[in-house]
């Protein structure tokens, strides 16, 4: 049992040390970052899917 104590102060302790991330993308040629979108914005950024595009001489993902 002090074995779990012990994982879970060092993964609160961790959590502690955490900071937020501040995301950026690329709008109409500006980078800018996410938290600055207005709710339609948001909503559309978390909406977007990726893709791989294949490789041109190879034919492979890129």
């Amino acid at each position: 049992m002090s074995e779990n104590n012990a994982l879970q102060q060092e993964t609160e302790q961790q959590h502690l040390k955490r900071q937020p991330c501040e995301v950026w993308t690329r709008v109409m040629g500006y980078h800018r970052p996410v938290e600055s979108f207005n709710t339609g914005k948001k909503a559309e950024h978390a909406a977007r899917c990726f893709f791989r595009e294949p490789g041109a001489a190879t034919g492979r993902d890129a």
